[in-house]
């Protein structure tokens, strides 16, 4: 399998950001080909020191790496990627790796 890690930044005004992921965002990015499983953190996040500097973080999984890739090349991948200066404010980076058990 295949992860699509996506890390946003905490937004200027943190009520609308998770408004408009909600409503308009996450449906966009469900309908990616090849997305297998959709999860996004809930409250806030932290780390083992205290609080973060991120706001929300989605994990998006894939069978492996060319699925991530046609995925964000496809309409429905670029309209996804397109829509993030719609609200990401605070910034937003992606990270994508193959995984395997430990």
């Amino acid at each position: 399998m295949a992860r699509l890690v996506v890390m946003y930044g905490i937004p200027k005004d943190a009520a609308a950001f998770d408004k408009y992921y909600g409503e308009t965002h996450a449906p966009l990015a469900k309908k990616i080909p090849g997305l297998r499983k959709y999860e996004i953190s809930r409250g806030p996040v932290a780390t083992p020191a205290g609080p973060s500097d991120m706001h929300l973080v989605a994990i998006l999984q894939f069978d492996d790496l060319a699925a991530i890739q046609r995925g964000l090349t496809s309409p429905e991948g670029q309209a996804a990627a397109g829509d993030l200066a719609n609200f990401a404010t605070g910034g937003v980076d992606l990270y994508m790796f193959d995984t395997r058990d430990a």
